[in-house]
């Protein structure tokens, strides 16, 4: 799943850079209002958190991008994911990994999608790989894999009883029931007859 939002992702901002040439057009109407393409260079996170022109920002968000891979990666590979925990993953990993490659290749994320509403303008654009972030993260924060079953360890050994030592002799067994014939009869007061 990574890998082929990755590949999308790419495809789709190789094709609107560099053969629609939407970086120098800027708008391109495709079914307006509803979804239309606007070039934005994001160099912060979603909607332009932490934009900065320092380019130090940019290699933050790119090594904050690859720790959260990593640990997505980790932690899915250490749980028991579920198919759906797998996809999500791979939806978060693939998009995050995708704007990584944008922000070394180009030193921002290309922004191009922009939905809008008719007597609404949306000032904000988007790409694949934020839409495949935002549905992989929420799908890990609403059905996260389960945790895998803890390994059975052996723990001491169960105690067990006492046998008697070779010098002990057992005690003999008590009769049950009937007294054998050669018993001695015992009155109220423990006394043989």
């Amino acid at each position: 799943m990574a890998g082929l939002v990755f590949l999308l992702d790419q495809a789709l901002k190789y094709l609107v850079v560099h053969v629609l040439r939407l970086d120098q057009l800027r708008e391109i109407d495709v079914v307006d209002p509803w979804l239309n393409l606007r070039m934005a260079w994001n160099q912060g996170m979603n909607f332009g958190l932490f934009a900065s022109d320092v380019d130090v920002m940019r290699w933050v968000l790119v090594a904050i991008a690859l720790a959260v891979c990593l640990w997505v990666g980790i932690w899915v590979g250490r749980a028991k994911p579920s198919r759906f925990a797998q996809i999500s993953a791979g939806l978060l990993i693939g998009g995050a990994l995708g704007n990584v490659v944008d922000r070394l290749t180009y030193g921002a994320v290309a922004d191009f999608l922009n939905m809008s509403l008719p007597g609404w303008r949306n000032p904000y654009s988007f790409n694949v790989a934020d839409i495949a972030i935002f549905l992989g993260a929420m799908g890990l924060v609403l059905l996260p894999p389960d945790k895998k079953p803890a390994k059975k360890r052996k723990g001491p050994a169960k105690p067990r009883p006492a046998r008697p030592r070779a010098s002990q002799a057992p005690p003999p067994p008590q009769p049950q029931g009937d007294a054998a014939p050669d018993d001695k009869a015992r009155d109220e007061g423990g006394n043989t007859r």
